[in-house]
């Protein structure tokens, strides 16, 4: 029977990887047994594809709830990777041994007492794939024995770069079954897991002659070297559930394996672990780490000179032996850097803190790997697109007159669709408007889980984003939101949702009285409209459908308005201004025209109308020459006369300028009509009216407020006490600017 040698790791720890690869060597096992779903045992091999490039993660999900689904994520510096390709490089058989992943997918009683099984040490916090970890946490134990602050610190000197480790792992299992012994009986999910994991390791012993290699979490060790009985292990894990379930690789990203980014069994710096294994062995770690920080300061315009990085290292090394550490670790060299080439201005590491702590990789897996089938389809558009994912945001233009850059915007939409926002539109609002997009992109390795999920609609991104669309157009209470969702379709170039949206939208819209569903429904399709000729959209259709829309949105309007409450006339107003602007980018016919404008001008004159609504109308007239600059400013007169109530003279004159507050500026009729009405205020009513003043002229930037105070009190206005104007203004002026302009833009 073979012999078995137990190496107890902490996952994704580059010294426990350094330290296994060399104990691997030593021991020339013709098995490796590594802590894993055993079930995607055949998959392991992969791992030692030149082609695969870490970090990627094992994906499993049980094929009647792809949601429920599982990682089992690998670095470069990931013990059980290193593991993995030594085995296949050296010919030794490869195995996982933990209980398969269809086990940890069926419902069971027991599973509030589930632990990760990617922990070395359980934690109190949630792993990648939702199940609670105990809460216990033996390193931190065992580094508070040793007076240290907390586990980070003394894993990484004790064990992770460590010059002289020794006995490494038989020092852990001896720590390990220590700290286990009083602990008393573990969780009865763990249990099971180990018994499982015994019975593996039992099975290899008799199949394999020669060295058995087990590489697992530091804590199951003692458990798994302890006297078992077969028949007590097979008692022990009879009656597991079990459920189908599907297992791939998948990309993993280096940020995603941060504890900070909710992995349980993570590490606080992987961009520092990777360096860690990429250094293991040479005495210019440090040094490296420091030109890094350079480089990274450089590029974002920071000047470096050479003094200060040999000054920065001298430092970091004084703080290691100051502070009883074997070599600078990190701590030391990102105070040292700092010092020496922060300036001591600590608020500069976020500079380059996101860079150099977490990375920007990305991983990639072979071509020929089985994959799910969105996710296989992905990889072939991201080529064809020649968009490769990174993990931290870039900004991406994509021209729509050229096939490339349709294709890539395509691409981008319809996996938004599916609820993959790889990219985001920098500046939704706009970039529909012009011929180019601005996204910013930044790929998340959950992006994968919700492929996974959008299998039902179909097995490519294409027919995946019509099916959803579809379901997502059955669902939709509104006519606005069955728009909002007709124009996603367009964009996304999916013909099935397109005319499904838009034979749903024609018949909503036949039925439909809601203003406000009317009013928001045109901006999207005016968005088709205007614009549909960068991406081909046939538009006759929705032509019609949209006059009509404005037409009967027009008639309803001056009874939407009446007597309404702030919140739903605030709404209304968004809702106005947006459709008015969406009709002046169609141009539509002179009849459409003349109905929108009688609808404000019924809101206008309504005795009911709500002052917000009537205040809108009025400037919105103005603004398409319905209204002239007379007639404006005897309104606002009428409207904002002392007999007029204060509430509702404050809604007009919101209404009127909360878009066109510049206005002021040029227009002395306009400008007198709120003059006189602001003079007419008492002094508890103004200082009550101030923060509407600053809504309304937070839209102007410092030089329009500038230049309207100047057209309010003119240059030879009487000034303050003690205060003499001059020619140009002088300082005079600009003391009486300093007064004024904090009140226009909001302040105090």
């Amino acid at each position: 029977m073979s012999d078995v040698a137990y190496f107890g790791i902490r996952h994704h720890g580059p010294g426990s990887a350094d330290s296994l690869v060399q104990a691997l060597r030593d021991l020339q096992p013709v098995a490796v047994l590594i802590e894993g779903p055993s079930d995607a045992s055949a998959l392991l091999p992969l791992l030692a594809r030149a082609e695969m490039q870490p970090p990627v993660a094992l994906l499993c999900y049980p094929e009647d709830d792809p949601a429920a689904t599982s990682f089992w994520p690998f670095a470069e510096f990931s013990p059980e990777y290193q593991a993995a390709v030594w085995a296949v490089e050296n010919k030794a058989a490869l195995r996982f041994i933990d209980l398969p992943s269809s086990a940890r997918f069926a419902p069971a009683t027991d599973s509030a007492d589930k632990t990760d099984e990617a922990e070395a040490e359980p934690k109190d916090e949630a792993d990648e794939d939702g199940e609670i970890a105990s809460h216990r946490d033996p390193i931190g134990t065992l580094a508070e024995a040793a007076g240290y602050e907390d586990g980070e610190s003394w894993w990484a000197d004790i064990i992770e770069q460590n010059p002289q480790p020794g006995p490494i792992f038989a020092a852990i299992a001896d720590a390990m079954t220590t700290l286990r012994d009083g602990e008393g009986a573990i969780a009865p999910f763990e249990a099971k897991r180990e018994a499982h994991m015994r019975l593996e390791i039992a099975a290899a012993r008799k199949e394999f002659d020669g060295p058995i290699a087990v590489v697992c979490g530091a804590w199951h060790v003692p458990a798994l070297q302890a006297a078992h009985t077969q028949k007590n292990d097979q008692a022990l894990i009879k009656g597991i559930a079990r459920r189908k379930s599907t297992m791939t690789w998948a990309p993993w990203t280096g940020p995603r394996l941060a504890l900070g980014y909710g992995y349980g069994a993570g590490v606080v710096a992987p961009g520092w672990c990777k360096h860690l294994w990429r250094t293991r062995g040479r005495r210019d770690a440090a040094t490296l780490w420091l030109a890094m920080i350079a480089a990274v300061l450089r590029t974002k315009g920071h000047l470096v000179s050479t003094a200060s990085l040999i000054e920065a290292e001298r430092l970091a090394r004084t703080l290691a032996a100051i502070r009883e550490r074997p070599k600078p670790g990190f701590e030391e060299l990102r105070d040292a850097a700092i010092a020496a080439l922060f300036n001591g201005e600590a608020v500069l590491w976020t500079l380059v803190e996101a860079e150099l702590l977490l990375g920007a990789d990305v991983g990639e897996i072979p071509p020929d790997t089985p994959l799910a089938p969105l996710i296989e389809d992905l990889q072939r558009n991201q080529k064809a697109a020649r968009l490769k994912p990174e993990a931290l945001e870039r900004e991406l233009s994509v021209d729509l007159r050229s096939e490339s850059g349709l294709f890539r915007s395509t691409l981008l939409h319809r996996l938004n669709v599916l609820g993959v926002q790889w990219g985001r539109l920098a500046d939704a609002g706009r970039s529909r408007g012009t011929f180019r997009e601005k996204w910013t992109l930044a790929w998340e390795p959950e992006y994968a889980v919700r492929l996974v999920e959008n299998l039902i609609y179909g097995p490519t991104i294409e027919k995946a984003a019509n099916g959803r669309l579809i379901q997502m157009l059955g669902a939709a209470a509104s006519l606005d939101t069955l728009a909002a969702l007709v124009q996603s379709a367009i964009t996304a170039d999916l013909s099935e949702a397109s005319s499904a949206g838009l034979a749903a939208l024609e018949a909503r819209a036949a039925h439909s009285s809601e203003c406000l569903e009317m009013l928001a429904s045109v901006p999207p399709l005016a968005d088709i409209i205007r614009y549909g000729e960068a991406r081909k959209t046939e538009t006759n259709r929705l032509s019609g459908l949209l006059e009509r829309l404005i037409v009967e949105g027009a008639i309803a309007l001056p009874y939407a308005v009446r007597d309404l409450d702030e919140q739903a006339a605030t709404t209304l107003v968004g809702a106005v201004r947006k459709a008015d602007a969406a009709i002046r980018l169609v141009e539509p016919g002179e009849d459409v025209l003349v109905a929108w404008r009688n609808g404000l001008t019924g809101v206008l004159e309504g005795q009911c109308s709500t002052a917000l609504l009537a205040g809108c109308a009025a400037h919105l007239l103005y603004e398409a020459g319905q209204l002239s600059a007379e007639d404006a400013a005897g309104l606002l007169g009428r409207r904002l006369s002392p007999g007029t109530p204060v509430a509702q003279a404050a809604g007009f004159f919101e209404g009127f300028f909360s878009t066109a507050g510049q206005r002021l500026i040029y227009d002395e009729g306009l400008r007198g009509a709120v003059d006189a009405w602001l003079k007419s205020l008492d002094e508890d009513a103004f200082i009550a009216h101030l923060p509407l003043l600053r809504r309304v002229f937070s839209n102007l930037d410092s030089m329009e407020r500038r230049r309207l105070i100047e057209a309010v009190l003119g240059r030879t206005a009487r000034l303050p006490a003690g205060l003499t104007p001059a020619p140009d203004g002088g300082e005079g002026w600009r003391r009486h600017l300093e007064k004024l302009g904090p009140l226009l833009a909001g302040g105090v």
